[in-house]
């Protein structure tokens, strides 16, 4: 698990560019927002982890496989960095967890019984409420 993790940060590319909001005039002088690029068909990763990674990017992942990470929170940019690597690294995490097999319910024949007999009487509940004929 922390494999694939190292893997995808060794082949991060990290650019940064002009950030807005806080920071003040720092924000006009200095590239302080990251944007994390890295190529998830580079990590060798299995089938099953690789659709449900792509389906937590969503709109991050662009048509060549990049999943690209925006991060402008921080004023500095090791700020930003960071958050940007923990940002990967969560979601690398969470495609890597295989989600529970759904296990089906079963009801019993007395179950089934019951279920009918609230249906028949939930029915004659809502038959009540007609017209009155006089």
């Amino acid at each position: 698990m922390g494999a694939i993790i190292d893997r995808a940060m060794a082949q991060a590319q990290e650019s940064f560019i002009a950030a807005s909001g806080p920071g003040g005039q720092n924000v006009n002088k200095v590239a302080t927002a990251v944007q994390l690029r890295v190529n998830i068909y580079a990590l060798g990763l299995t089938p099953a982890v690789f659709h449900r990674l792509k389906a937590l990017a969503g709109s991050r992942m662009s048509a060549s496989g990049d999943i690209i990470l925006d991060v402008r929170t921080h004023r500095t940019q090791e700020a930003n960095r960071r958050e940007a690597r923990e940002r990967l690294a969560a979601m690398i995490e969470e495609a890597l967890k295989e989600p529970k097999k759904r296990a089906r319910s079963r009801v019993n024949r007395v179950g089934k019984m019951q279920r009918l007999k609230s249906k028949k009487a939930h029915g004659a509940k809502k038959e009540l409420r007609g017209k009155i004929d006089w």
